[in-house]
């Protein structure tokens, strides 16, 4: 790490602060700490996949596979943090809403039992729109893989 990214580093942060940065709530939130974060560059987070979630029930009775869209919205979920507090909206109420997710590539099946690390990474930092790389890895070996852009918004109105 170099000393502007030692300068800009946080965490890790535990499920508090991901809950602060986050809307989503049980069974939608799939991130559960932050293992490090560099503000306006990147970050790793951690989702611990156990056989207790919902949707191992029929998501193969008998072969249990995360489906890959929720590895996606995992990253992007990862991405949300990312982008809330290198932007500092922490408070703000604004959301982060995907826009688009281009070339996801899905290499190995996620199982629970296993801690899936997520790596996102800013490509392009507007105040209203990024754009952001993802991959989730098992054991250092690339499960998902993808780039998508989210826009930041106000909340809808009550």
């Amino acid at each position: 790490m170099s000393d502007n990214e030692t300068d800009n580093a946080i965490g890790p942060l535990d499920i508090k602060r991901v809950m602060a940065a986050l809307p989503h709530r049980y069974p939608m939130l799939l991130v559960d700490r932050v293992e490090e974060l560099v503000l306006n560059e990147r970050i790793v987070a951690i989702k611990a996949v156990s056989i207790n979630e919902e949707f191992f029930q029929g998501h193969f009775p008998g072969r249990p596979i995360m489906p890959g869209v929720l590895q996606v919205e995992a990253l992007a979920q990862a991405a949300g943090v990312l982008a809330v507090e290198s932007l500092g909206l922490a408070s703000s109420g604004k959301l982060v809403y995907f826009m688009s997710i281009d070339g996801v590539k899905f290499r190995k099946p996620v199982e629970p039992g296993v801690l899936l690390r997520l790596e996102v990474e800013f490509l392009q930092k507007r105040s209203r729109v990024c754009k952001f790389a993802g991959r989730a890895l098992l054991n250092g070996e690339v499960a998902t893989e993808c780039e998508f852009t989210a826009m930041i918004a106000e909340p809808p109105a009550p």
